[in-house]
């Protein structure tokens, strides 16, 4: 027997982009069916470096990340707990005077953000950071970005929405989804189970992350997107000395450090097992520690006690897609992070329920659209496609 149900909203992909919408959707009061083929939060979103930056973002991005930041800032409110939040600072290493430069750059190009950059020279850098490693030739420091952990942060907004009345479905993989001219229809089936499920809903959001693009292909709004293995690891538990996040100008190590001691760091590439696994590799792993022990030599003898990958979306200009699809009304996407989603995620599911219930939102999302990358294609929103690889 199959199931059915009907809501304002189905929403394909339980990360942080689609958690958030359902949360920020209920506290609209609009009806919303979450589907996961996983754990909410397991994919991308639970796995990445926890980095919660604004320095550093495309201009594009800037009025997204601000307000995720005034978000970011209301996370007990909003789902119950602080996620190891942290506004630690983000400092932005340079390995060069050529470096500095773009760094100052950038500082003069996004004035009027509310970032506070601040540019450390060499010498200022060496007093405030003594235990940098001298590839250091200075920094900028935001000093109110942060860090946070994705493994709590990211499943605690499914948690939030669901006690809003959120009908938050795991293990539920979608099978095929369609537009029959009046809603949308779609048919997912439960992985441990075998319980079929038919959602009806007016609007349909498609957050499922580096297997987004298929969803979108099968509405006519194909994108270029690639699929990229993050590499990252952490440290046995060290004494605390790195009170900042750290990255580098021109891409290249990342680093934090927990208030458990642990070190984690990222950078790199790690490589698929097939397409819905991915697993760091030894030779990406040695260089990337090679340069953490660069930068950071107080890890030089630590101990590395885990690594990891995960699978996330790229599109040609790195920028995401965000907003309505040019063939079908009522559905939305929002995937194509490139690595950089965890910060955005509460603005970005803020922006989702803006389009829902409004069709239009005060934060600049322009920059983000779809037709950028496609051609409609003509009676696409009106047929019936199997998606047997998305969330």
């Amino acid at each position: 027997m199959t199931a059915r149900i009907s809501a304002d909203v189905a929403i394909v992909g339980g990360g942080i982009m689609g958690a958030s919408a359902a949360l920020f959707l209920r506290r609209m009061g609009l009806s919303v069916v979450l589907l996961e083929r996983d754990l909410c939060g397991s994919r991308s979103s639970g796995v990445n470096y926890g980095g919660v930056r604004r320095q550093g973002r495309p201009l594009s991005q800037l009025p997204l990340s601000q307000r995720a930041q005034e978000l970011w800032a209301m996370l007990p409110e909003l789902v119950g707990i602080d996620g190891e939040y942290q506004r630690t600072g983000h400092l932005k290493i340079a390995r060069s005077e050529a470096d500095m430069a773009a760094l100052e750059a950038y500082r003069e190009r996004s004035h009027g953000f509310g970032m506070d950059l601040e540019l450390l020279s060499a010498r200022a850098l060496r007093e405030r950071c003594p235990w940098l490693g001298g590839v250091a030739a200075g920094a900028s420091l935001c000093p109110q970005d942060g860090q946070a952990n994705p493994r709590l942060v990211s499943p605690a907004f499914a948690l939030a929405a669901r006690k809003l009345g959120a009908d938050v479905r795991e293990h539920t993989r979608v099978e095929q989804a369609a537009h029959d001219g009046k809603e949308f229809v779609v048919r997912a089936l439960h992985t441990r189970t075998g319980e079929a499920l038919e959602v009806r809903a007016r609007h349909l959001l498609n957050c499922a992350g580096a297997w987004a693009g298929t969803v979108a292909a099968q509405f006519g709004d194909g994108v270029p997107m690639e699929s990229g293995h993050p590499e990252m690891a952490v440290t046995e538990p060290l004494p605390v000395f790195l009170s900042f996040s750290l990255g580098v100008e021109g891409g290249g190590v990342y680093a934090r450090q927990v208030a458990r001691g642990n070190c984690i760091i990222g950078g790199g590439r790690g490589y698929a097992l097939d397409d819905q696994r991915a697993r760091a590799q030894r030779g990406g792993l040695a260089a990337l520690m090679q340069q953490t022990v660069d930068l950071l030599p107080a890890l030089r003898h630590a101990h590395i006690i885990r690594t990891w990958s995960g699978t996330e979306g790229y599109l040609p200009d790195r920028l995401p897609v965000i907003g309505p699809s040019t063939t079908t009304p009522g559905l939305i996407h929002a995937f194509g992070f490139a690595g950089g989603g965890f910060q955005l995620g509460p603005a970005v599911g803020a922006v989702l329920a803006d389009l829902v219930r409004d069709g239009r939102s005060a934060t600049p999302i322009d920059a983000f659209d779809i037709s950028r990358f496609m051609t409609p294609s003509p009676g696409a929103a009106t047929a019936g496609f199997p998606l047997s690889t998305v969330a």
